[in-house]
């Protein structure tokens, strides 16, 4: 079957696969300049709202990513299976950022553990969670997706 758009339940299990993808955000700097850059992150089926659920990360507050969504809450993620058959989703976006820092630590472990493995959540939690990182929810407005591609 030659490449298809995914279903949600598709693009859901693409951003909670196993092993993890990596995202790719795309933000834009004050002078109108892209920034692009790799993120780890989570996913969230309760969200914020209606809808898919939010996909979360975290980031230094005074990062260029951390400054430039303090600014603009608008954002692009592109998560993409570098493997064949290849795959990719799409995320259009508005983002909300807290600092408290217990769901700081929640989330810092979550994703921690995702990507570098239970047995070491809690130290990612501790490492990232602290005053001056930030958790950042994506709140999808647009989602565009392929599957299969080099089929």
């Amino acid at each position: 079957m030659p490449y298809h758009s995914m279903s949600d339940d598709e693009v859901r299990a693409f951003l909670t696969s196993d092993p993890p993808h990596t995202g790719t955000l795309a933000t834009v700097r004050s002078d109108g300049r892209p920034h692009v850059a790799p993120i780890w992150f989570a996913f969230d089926p309760a969200g914020t709202g209606d809808g898919l659920g939010d996909i979360v990360f975290n980031t230094g507050k005074d990062t260029v990513k951390g400054r430039t969504l303090r600014r603009d809450p608008r954002v692009s993620l592109c998560v993409d299976d570098e493997a064949p058959p290849f795959s990719f989703v799409t995320v259009e976006g508005t983002v909300t950022i807290s600092e408290d820092l217990d769901e700081l630590r929640h989330w810092a472990a979550i994703i921690g553990g995702r990507y570098m493995g239970a047995d070491r959540a809690e130290e990612y939690g501790t490492r990232n969670g602290v005053a001056g990182e930030l958790v950042v929810r994506l709140r999808p407005t647009h989602i565009v997706s392929a599957a299969d591609l080099a089929e």
